[in-house]
């Protein structure tokens, strides 16, 4: 006799930072979910950089223990490495997440909240009945869910059998993290505009000071020789280290697909709906994911939450991609204008104007800008949000 399926209110694919937060804040609210993920380990297999904003640490109570130093510096380079634009804030602009670490925090704090978690456990997609087939440490079994969220990154797979868009315009990103051997004075977030390592995007060195986070990004079709050998060049020579920070002994390899293509269309449906990379959450040009990553988590939790006690009819219809794509409408044009830099001479003309007072301005107002992800009338998080500092009623 085949086993009767599990019928859990909501299963959540993928536990990254966006499948942590959507199961923590609805088991929080007293429904039963399901999360999987297919890693063994939440400390193994990271993808993201980790890169907290400003308004991200001032909006949510993240571990402080899980961050870096602040960051208040910024140094924008051309390929030739000459003349960079330093910018420089009054106020702490951003941390760089232990994401291992904050990983387990955050697992912790979605099964004290009553998530049932279930690491090394597959999404294999629908059975005949209407449900979902799943593979864990003990076989294949079946899940009937109300909902589905899909958390499972750029590349999701339950996006497709939902009948929802997936991310089709995609940077390929590859990055070292290790400790630093000599600290430096001054914290800093060094990026290289140079269509030779980064074709399309940036090369960068994060130095908080206690860790360096050294990687490239573009698009994958334009590398030459591949990301590796690109990462391999700039390593070499990355700005903002001490030439014994720049060959570790070993390090931590990071790398992924990242959604630059702006927060996708349809991103939800009757039966579920998308967060994180698999809903293209990512800032087309600064390629920042983690803020819009919790904001939209925070949206997707409590328009399940309305769906599920209250029964409001086509609530899962508001939870509206296409609504809230018009908010990077100017990140795009930009995103689209990065792109078109593809020799050196360009790069290097383009620096002419962000030396200019009014570049530096423009540059300044979207590094360190206030504004973030969309803010839609009905996301209001729960008062017993275990990641959130600011309360609203619910």
């Amino acid at each position: 006799m085949t086993p009767r399926p599990e019928t859990p209110d909501v299963l959540v694919v993928g536990a990254g930072l966006a499948g942590l937060r959507t199961a923590a804040l609805l088991a929080g609210r007293g429904h039963s979910v399901m999360l999987i993920e297919r890693r063994r380990r939440l400390t193994e297999f990271i993808r993201t950089t980790g890169i907290f904003v400003r308004k991200t640490l001032t909006d949510f109570e993240l571990p402080n223990q899980h961050l870096g130093p602040p960051i208040r510096t910024m140094v924008l380079y051309p390929p030739s490495l000459s003349r960079p634009v330093t910018l420089t804030s009054e106020q702490d602009e951003y941390r760089v997440g232990h994401m291992g670490p904050l990983y387990e925090h955050c697992a912790r704090t979605a099964e004290n909240a009553g998530t049932d978690l279930r690491l090394g456990t597959r999404f294999l997609g629908p059975d005949d009945d209407g449900g979902w087939l799943l593979r864990g440490p003990e076989g294949v079994y079946r899940v009937h869910p109300r909902f589905t969220v899909a958390a499972d990154g750029a590349r999701s797979q339950v996006a497709k059998h939902l009948q929802l868009d997936r991310n089709t315009h995609l940077l390929a990103g590859a990055e070292r993290v290790y400790p630093l051997r000599q600290t430096t004075a001054t914290p800093a977030f060094h990026c290289v505009v140079d269509p030779r390592l980064a074709p399309g995007y940036l090369a960068w060195t994060v130095n908080d000071g206690v860790h360096a986070h050294v990687g490239v990004a573009g698009y994958a079709r334009r590398f030459p020789q591949g990301i590796g050998h690109a990462l391999e060049s700039y390593a070499g020579c990355a700005p903002g280290l001490s030439p014994a920070d720049r060959h570790p002994p070993q390090a931590e390899a990071r790398g992924g697909p990242i959604p630059v293509g702006g927060l996708l269309r349809r991103i939800s449906s009757p039966r579920g709906l998308l967060v994180g990379d698999a809903a293209g959450a990512v800032s087309p040009l600064t390629a920042g994911g983690l803020d819009p990553c919790l904001r939209l988590s925070d949206y997707a939790a409590e328009t399940l939450h309305r769906a599920l006690v209250r029964s409001e009819p086509g609530v899962l219809r508001q939870f509206d991609g296409a609504a809230l794509r018009r908010e990077f409408r100017g990140r795009l044009t930009l995103r689209h204008a990065l792109a078109q830099v593809r020799t050196p001479a360009a790069a290097e003309a383009a620096f002419m104007g962000l030396r200019t007072p009014a570049g530096r301005a423009a540059a300044r107002h979207i590094l360190f800008a206030e504004k973030s992800f969309p803010d839609p009338e009905p996301m209001r998080p729960p008062a017993t949000s275990p990641l959130r500092r600011t309360r609203f009623p619910v």
